[in-house]
């Protein structure tokens, strides 16, 4: 069932940022000391895009299409829009809760600077590159810097031995290289006129092993990452060639599958070369894929529509009223959708995924020798 078209909610930044507040300090054990902290939990630090923003871009200059700090995101879980890219929850908020920590808040949120978990410096927008939507996200390189601040933070709170225990100790997970493909496709890029596909994956590629190598420098050792989606059948990206009739797209298709090959063979060669490096590759690809085209398998009624959006497939990046267009439609039961918006998933799917990431079988010998419950239980 679907309600019909509606007008955008007025919303508030205020409010966004006092609940914010409630979370995260509702989560928190106040007594625990700061060696409590370090010994008991290993940290979680995450970077990335829209798929693990916890609310990062609510607090830059930016425009409604990096942001989701308005109704109807957050409606199932949070009955209150946080900035993250769902109906509810992320990915990494759930494998923050298996790893029994409290709800990773947003590095740029005001007001908070405790670190001892780790921290979210995500932006819905951000690529490897720094070209991608230069301007109105926190691409990859910035993301490190802050991550930089926080070390030099830790280490004033712990001392320069302990911190170094807890950023050993904790778990990197990425999400990142979905916008630097969907930028080809959604603007006036010419990017493929002056590289083949396979060199502009080979930059994307380059630019991330160069943040992941310096993570390593600094004493990160154990990272999770998540390869790219099925990209070219995004109900967004569908509706890109009308003459294709709501076909998937096969050009960025293709590139998701150069870069899912390159990221494979990326880890294994940094496993290989790089004393004490472990990492989980989850295959969100397939994953995601096998719930577009069997969704009933799976407890889903629609695979390839959205639950938010309009026009074909809801394909319209218009969730929410403050983006093209100010009327969309609603679902009436996110729970039975695939996909939340013309690009982002419902917190019913990133919750199958997490669980996944989390107890996955482990494949030795192959491109996922870990889960990440071995990331944060073991090493």
């Amino acid at each position: 069932m679907v309600r019909k078209s509606i007008m955008a909610r007025p919303s508030s930044l205020f409010l966004i940022f006092f609940l914010h507040l409630v979370l995260v300090s509702s989560s928190t054990t106040s007594t625990e000391t700061r060696s409590e902290h370090s010994r008991n939990h290993v940290a979680l630090f995450i970077f990335g895009d829209s798929f693990f923003d916890a609310g990062n871009n609510n607090y830059i200059n930016t425009t409604t299409l990096d942001q989701a700090n308005f109704w109807p995101y957050g409606e199932t879980y949070f009955q209150f829009p946080t900035g993250r890219f769902s109906d509810g929850r992320l990915i990494s908020d759930f494998i923050a809760e298996y790893a029994k920590l409290p709800l990773i808040p947003p590095f740029l949120q005001p007001g908070y600077n405790q670190y001892y978990h780790g921290v979210n410096f995500a932006s819905a927008g951000a690529g490897a590159l720094v070209e991608t939507f230069q301007g109105a996200v926190i691409d990859l390189k910035t993301q490190l810097k802050y991550y930089k601040k926080v070390q030099t933070w830790l280490r004033s709170k712990l001392g320069k031995v302990e911190a170094e225990i807890t950023l050993s100790k904790a778990v990197y997970l990425f999400s990142i290289g979905t916008n630097d493909y969907t930028s080809i496709f959604v603007t006036n890029s010419t990017v493929l006129n002056s590289y083949s596909k396979s060199e502009y994956v080979g930059i994307v590629i380059g630019n991330l092993t160069t943040i992941v190598k310096d993570i390593y420098k600094r004493g990160g050792r154990k990272f999770g990452f998540i390869n790219l989606p099925p990209l070219g059948c995004a109900p967004g990206i569908r509706i890109v060639k009308a003459e294709n009739n709501g076909s998937c797209l096969e050009e960025a298709s293709s590139l998701v599958k150069l870069h899912n090959k390159a990221l494979s063979k990326l880890l294994w060669k940094l496993e290989k070369q790089l004393k004490g490096f472990k990492y989980s590759l989850y295959n969100f690809n397939i994953n995601l894929r096998q719930r577009m085209n069997h969704p009933s398998k799976y407890g889903f009624k629609e695979g390839k529509g959205a639950c938010c959006g309009s026009g074909q497939f809801r394909g319209v990046f218009s969730c929410g009223g403050k983006r093209l267009g100010n009327r969309f439609q609603l679902c009436k039961n996110p729970n039975e959708y695939v996909f939340w918006d013309s690009y982002h998933l419902t917190q019913r799917v990133y919750k199958q995924l997490a669980d996944q990431m989390w107890n996955g079988a482990r494949k030795p010998n192959s491109v996922w020798p870990y889960n990440l419950r071995d990331l944060f239980q073991a090493f």
